[in-house]
């Protein structure tokens, strides 16, 4: 039996009109133009000088309809933006976070029979399963947050907020070009001078990276240092699994050395 379970942290932002497409396009990181009705498509929308001030997954309705599953948190503030960037552009974009709600199906590998307005896989992993939107209460989702968090965790997808800083990390530092929320062949788009410079100069400095912590994981927010030299920070964590934000050459130069990662008290133990 699939789990549904209630991702109460997530809004919903709805653009819609004969120039939604075109506009969302052009402003975010992944192709737009090119989704279809019942696909969804992870992207952000950047600063000029490439870091992300929001990320969402983007499902495609029929008749020239898009709604932006984001943090809730920054639901009122991407509706401000859209609306700034709106120019003359026939479209409409609206808070729909009070009637609509996520819904995730970690443990689905087809569609799930449910009623849903936007059902599809979740694009940044296979191991994530399907994600809806619905109207609120419309899906029953008892399931645990913590059995959605683990799978997150152990595929490595960051979160927001938990595991990068918005407004201060590019998306290169997120894993966005790592799970399919980058498309480096679509035109302009705010910031992409930068994130293409990062790409092709390979400039990537930091990651969010998975880690296991024999005994469990240490809080968020813990700086991670190996012998004396600071290495990152931890995320999210559930049990012996996390995420943290790792400079990776100092990473490199640690498991080079034997220095064993420390945070909290913990021996973080990260891939080679």
């Amino acid at each position: 039996m699939t789990t549904a379970i209630l991702l109460r942290d997530r809004g919903v932002i709805e653009v819609s009109g004969e120039d939604a497409a075109k506009f969302l396009h052009n402003l975010v990181t992944n192709d737009i133009a090119s989704l279809k009705a019942g696909e969804a498509r992870y992207a952000a929308l950047l600063t000029p000088q490439g870091k992300i001030l929001f990320d969402f997954v983007v499902f495609a309705l029929p008749e020239d309809r898009f709604l932006l599953d984001c943090p809730l948190s920054l639901a009122a503030d991407l509706d401000q933006r859209l609306s700034l960037y709106k120019l003359r552009s026939k479209i409409t974009v609206a808070n729909a976070s009070d009637r609509l709600e996520a819904i995730a199906f970690p443990d689905a590998t087809e569609r799930p029979d449910v009623s849903a307005l936007a059902l599809a896989p979740d694009p940044r992993s296979d191991a994530l399963g399907w994600r809806a939107l619905a109207e609120k209460g419309a899906i029953d989702a008892p399931g645990p947050l913590a059995a959605y968090e683990t799978r997150r965790i152990r595929a490595g997808v960051p979160q927001g907020g938990a595991d990068f800083a918005y407004s201060d990390a590019f998306p290169h530092e997120a894993d966005m070009d790592i799970f399919a929320g980058l498309d480096f062949k679509k035109g302009c788009y705010v910031g992409q001078e930068v994130v293409s410079r990062m790409k092709h100069r390979n400039l990537v400095r930091k990651r969010v990276t998975h880690y296991r912590a024999p005994g469990g994981a240490p809080p968020p927010g813990q700086s991670i240092r190996a012998g004396e030299v600071e290495i990152g920070v931890t995320g999210s964590a559930v049990g012996e699994e996390g995420l943290a934000l790792i400079r990776l050459d100092r990473l490199k130069d640690a498991q080079e050395k034997g220095d064993a990662p420390m945070a909290g008290g913990k021996t973080l133990e990260f891939p080679e």
